[in-house]
């Protein structure tokens, strides 16, 4: 009798996003949207925020605790027109 082959399984990666360092040379992102933010965060593998200094009124500037990536997760329709200059100038240190 002839042996039969399982199908493949499909498994989750075990690959994980460098602890220290920078995600792909990235270390200042902005994002807009909650559920985009979510996914950003999520897919990051980011399991801790430092809260940083405010950006607009509800969306302050956040790090990611052991990495040198610095982000500000917009959601909905926080922030004026100036918005994502604002989040750039203050990821950056310039506010």
């Amino acid at each position: 009798m002839a042996a039969r082959s399982s199908p493949a399984v499909s498994r989750p990666s075990s690959r994980k996003p460098p602890g220290r360092s920078s995600v792909g040379g990235v270390t200042r992102l902005v994002t807009a949207g909650g559920e985009t933010s979510g996914a950003v965060v999520e897919g990051l593998g980011i399991t801790a925020l430092r809260i940083g200094p405010e950006i607009a009124p509800g969306v302050p500037a956040v790090a990611a605790e052991g990495r040198d990536l610095v982000l500000a997760l917009k959601s909905g329709n926080f922030g004026d027109e100036d918005f994502f200059a604002k989040a750039l100038a203050t990821l950056a240190g310039r506010t």
